[in-house]
């Protein structure tokens, strides 16, 4: 790019720099908010799923807990009545369906055989089981929650158990209920809705890794292997973790243990549905803050304005200083803070010194610098001035007499001299708007705006006596000739006009010289065209 071509002003750097630092600002802070807020919604998130699993599991060990509750008093109602049919039957219903604690409940004597059933649609009764509920419960003789187990009847349940005892100790036998896990129970209702329902989902596993309860009731009774959350709950950790499921989902994850069993409870909400809030709620800062950030950009391009302007029109002066209006126009600025102000006051200085400068060159340029008198150029610019109004003039050309004669005689420092009083005099007699110069070396031409031929020879003579009259330092009095034309009485030509005076100066020498003498188109030594 061409530096001098380069185009970025002030106001624009100033806009530049607020907007990207304005948006740098604004993408920071709502950066740090939104990972803020995701980091909290996270962590309450993850704090509400542990709360969750371990409500769950607590109510878990107390669902357990009233089982055997129920079990162990109709175990003690039937101790010494295994014999009575009726009863057993009534037994079995009651409890089946008194609390709805159980899909199936059953009564089974020491030899496994089974008493009673309920519902009596399982056709077991009569039947001795070995099912591995039956046979833990016989072989423990105590209170029973088994694993998970296939039925009999081909049902994915747990079996709760507990023993009866006869009045002298021995042991008669159990009563015990069960709860199915691919069918509807007491347990399912229990581990079944979650609070969310935007994809979160509670799951059981038992101590071998075996699946109690899981909303996708194909995978109920599967073990879990590989699985680093089922291999903490397997060493009796409790607490919250970030996971992905095995379907490739990041989960928020809070796990505890159900103390009756060991069984692990864990709640998962989907990460994406947890941070859902936080989406809406950056929208919600966008909106609210929008207006502020428009409000900001507008304060912003005026204040670019305003503080780039009294620069921008300094600059203008700047690439201006020749022009005459420059000065007033860099007065005119409002330099309304400190730097501006001094750079104004330092280009005003600047300005000054230029023009003056030009102004003294420009005067140089035009005026004789010997005399102070104007110059050739001087007389060139008069005279076209004069043209451009039409103006009438005469001319009068002056000459020292006997000037080298002065020069030879006293030097030429002295002759100098001569001609700056001579300068002078020229300048006392004329008027404002008359244009004395020197045009050669003793050589001086004065033009008469508006002059007629008789007035410029009153001044021309009165001019003459006035030398003659002055006493000189070092040289005495000196005399000058004058020759006098008129435009354009004499000529319409202005060099024809010169032509006139210059041949009337030169009649004066010969006519002796200290003369004025006046051109007059009859005379016969005179030209009367240009």
């Amino acid at each position: 790019m061409d530096k001098n071509n380069f185009s970025v002003d002030l106001r624009k750097l100033i806009l530049m720099l607020s907007i990207v630092s304005g948006l740098v600002i604004v993408v920071s802070a709502f950066y740090a908010a939104y990972s803020v807020q995701r980091q909290q919604l996270i962590q309450a998130s993850l704090a509400n799923n542990y709360v969750y699993a371990d409500k769950l599991a607590k109510t878990t060990d107390d669902f357990l807990g009233s089982a055997q509750q129920q079990l162990m008093f109709s175990a003690a109602v039937l101790s010494g009545k295994l014999h009575d049919k009726p009863t057993l039957a009534s037994e079995v219903d009651r409890i089946r369906l008194q609390t709805d604690s159980f899909n199936s409940v059953l009564i089974v004597d020491v030899t496994t055989e089974v008493l009673a059933t309920s519902p009596e649609a399982l056709q077991i009764t009569g039947l001795k089981l070995s099912t591995p509920g039956v046979l833990e419960s016989i072989r423990k003789r105590a209170p029973v929650i088994s694993n998970p187990y296939v039925s009999t009847a081909g049902n994915l349940l747990i079996f709760i158990s507990h023993p009866i005892f006869s009045e002298n100790g021995d042991y008669l036998g159990f009563v015990a209920g069960t709860v199915y896990l691919k069918k509807k129970s007491a347990l399912h209702r229990l581990l079944g809705e979650h609070y969310h329902k935007d994809g979160s989902y509670i799951y059981v596993v038992d101590q071998n890794r075996r699946l109690i309860y899981h909303p996708n009731a194909a995978r109920l009774g599967k073990t879990v292997d590989n699985n680093p959350l089922i291999d903490r709950l397997v060493q009796g950790d409790e607490g919250e973790s970030i996971i992905v499921n095995s379907e490739g989902v990041e989960m928020l994850t809070g796990f505890a243990i159900a103390r009756t069993t060991g069984w692990g409870v864990v709640a998962q909400r989907p990460m994406r549905a947890a941070l859902a809030p936080l989406d809406n709620l950056m929208q919600q800062v966008v909106y609210k803050t929008l207006p502020a950030v428009i409000l900001c950009f507008v304060v912003i391009v005026w204040s670019a304005k305003k503080i780039s302007m009294p620069l921008r029109m300094l600059a203008d002066g700047a690439q201006r200083m020749n022009d005459d209006g420059t000065e007033k126009n860099i007065q005119n600025v409002k330099s309304w803070y400190f730097e501006a102000q001094e750079l104004k006051k330092a280009m005003l200085l600047g300005v000054g010194l230029l023009h003056g400068n030009i102004r003294k060159l420009r005067e140089d340029l035009h005026k004789d610098p010997l005399t102070g008198l104007g110059n050739r150029r001087s007389l060139d610019a008069a005279l076209r001035k004069f043209k451009s109004l039409q103006m009438d003039f005469s001319v009068l050309s002056i000459d020292i007499d006997y000037f080298k004669t002065v020069n030879d005689t006293y030097g030429h420092d002295v002759g100098d001299m001569v001609l700056q009083h001579l300068a002078q005099f020229l300048s006392h007699i004329c008027r404002v708007d008359d244009v004395p110069c020197r045009v050669g070396g003793e050589e001086f031409v004065i033009l008469l705006p508006g002059t007629q031929k008789v007035d410029a020879a009153k001044i021309a003579e009165r001019l003459r006596q006035n030398v003659e009259a002055t006493e000189i330092p070092v040289v005495g009095k000196i005399t000058i000739s004058v020759g006098i034309s008129c435009y354009p009485q004499d000529a319409r030509d202005v060099l024809a006009v010169f032509k006139h005076s210059d041949e009337m100066l030169y009649q004066a020498k010969r006519y002796g010289r200290n003369r004025v003498e006046v051109f007059q188109p009859e005379c016969p030594d005179a030209e009367t065209s240009a």
